[in-house]
């Protein structure tokens, strides 16, 4: 009797199984993605034979629920000591949940999450945080820079999951922490740590504890250099929220992103600040990202972006100047690099301005990245006023989407956009007419109305 086959060749990129090596992944097109990769043993099924080939008893009956039977209580939902990570996980963490952190190396997902611990621990909660690349000593040594460490937070340096399972049994914590899910490993697989099939299983293995036991779970994974978690994209379809921690290392800002999230928006945004003792929230970003914006200089714009239900004001600059070469050289730093070229073009063909010989360089200030169509009229403004060289009103904020005719469309939640100007101060306002007939008066600000980018460019 021929021996069944122990290694599959698995796709890197989603996972797919295939029991023969091909270029191409059939399940997502990816080239060059299927690496071999040893199997698990296939073990008894509870409706299957044992190994004494007689037959078992099936499972017990579970008896289905009706939606009305199922209760909702505000203990379900536990905070985790940041305002800020309460709103991007949808208003705390859920018991029962598995989350994915993602970020670069050095961000500061291992502290971020070491001061959720502490906080929950110093609520009353019992958390066990279990560590795969750091040393107890080396764990204590970042928890003293933090500040001091009570209640029940317990530390442990395992990357056998089998016996990361038995602790968890045994502690029965409400939180666990892993860092990170490619340092550990299963002994039936004879695969490296962090190959497909290591991830793959283990995570599994971590969302059927966290489902049966109803204990949350925070998973924490590295990323590729293309900004993706490493390991198969099933990883992220197995999980109930995948969070990504963004910014640049050098900066003292972080931003963390929800991508996916069972329950709540993917649109809210964290941001915290770097200290000496960890990480701080930013409770009014829009101020923290304004400090420090030139007076009086040209190019320098004021503009407003929507992250879920939070305004969001940054600075838009950009410098024009005459081409020294044939080719006029184009730069965005924190937008979109093409939707910069389409803005000039509209203003070459509807305005008559020539952009064609000029280079141009836009950037948004401080390091954020932003696409939002919102700022269309906010980059166009900033682009005249370093071609005529006169500077905007450093008192007015401007939003708005510009279209391929030149004219400037509706914006959504132009009222919150317009509040949050008044409230640092801010004392006129260029929206679109569009929003300004649907608004109300707004005490201490002017609202000025434009239709087309050439209105826009008059209050120059």
């Amino acid at each position: 009797m021929a021996k069944g086959k122990t290694t599959a060749f698995f796709c890197s990129e989603c996972g797919y199984e295939s029991s023969k090596w091909m270029g191409q992944c059939p399940a997502c097109r990816a080239w060059n993605t299927m690496v071999e990769e040893p199997v698990a043993k296939a073990s008894s099924s509870p409706g299957g034979r044992g190994r004494a080939g007689g037959p078992q008893r099936p499972a017990a009956y579970t008896r289905p629920s009706l939606l009305s039977e199922i209760s909702l209580e505000e203990q379900d939902r536990i905070p985790t000591g940041f305002k800020e990570l309460d709103r991007v996980l949808g208003d705390g963490i859920v018991a029962g949940s598995l989350i994915l952190v993602g970020g670069d190396p050095g961000i500061g997902k291992s502290t971020l999450l070491l001061q959720v611990c502490r906080h929950l621990a110093a609520d009353g909660r019992r958390v066990l945080y279990i560590s795969g690349e750091e040393s107890l000593k080396q764990i204590k040594m970042r928890a003293n820079r933090i500040g001091p460490v009570s209640g029940e937070l317990r530390f442990l340096c395992e990357t056998n999951l089998d016996r990361i399972e038995q602790a968890l049994e045994a502690e029965g914590p409400q939180v666990a922490v892993i860092d990170s899910i490619q340092t550990m490993y299963r002994e039936e697989i004879a695969s490296a740590p962090g190959s497909v099939s290591q991830v793959r299983e283990s995570t599994g293995l971590l969302l059927q504890i966290a489902k049966s036991r109803g204990m949350a779970i925070f998973v924490v994974g590295h990323v590729t250099k293309e900004g993706v978690v490493a390991g198969p994209r099933v990883l992220e379809h197995m999980v109930d929220t995948v969070l990504y921690f963004e910014g640049d290392r050098n900066a003292a800002y972080r931003i963390l992103r929800g991508v996916k999230n069972r329950f709540g928006s993917t649109n809210e945004i964290g941001v915290f600040e770097m200290e000496e003792k960890g990480l701080a929230e930013v409770e009014n970003p829009s101020e923290y990202m304004l400090e420090g914006r030139p007076q009086d200089a040209s190019g320098a714009v004021v503009s407003c972006s929507m992250e879920g239900t939070r305004p969001i004001l940054l600075e838009v600059q950009a410098l024009v100047a005459e081409t020294s070469f044939g080719m006029p050289r184009r730069t965005a730093a924190g937008t979109d690099y093409n939707r910069v070229n389409l803005l000039m073009a509209v203003l070459e063909k509807r305005c008559r301005y020539e952009m064609s010989r000029l280079d141009a360089y836009v950037n948004i200030a401080g390091g954020m990245r932003m696409n939002e169509p919102a700022l269309d009229l906010a980059i166009v403004m900033a682009l005249m006023s370093s071609y005529k060289d006169r500077p905007v009103d450093p008192g007015m904020l401007i939003f708005g989407e510009v279209g391929l005719s030149g004219e400037v469309r509706a914006v959504s939640q132009a009222a919150q956009r317009v509040y949050e100007a008044a409230k640092l101060g801010f004392t006129s306002c260029v929206l679109p007419k569009v929003c300004l007939d649907r608004m109300k008066p707004v005490p201490g600000i002017k609202l000025i109305g434009v239709s087309t980018v050439r209105e826009a460019i008059g209050i120059l």
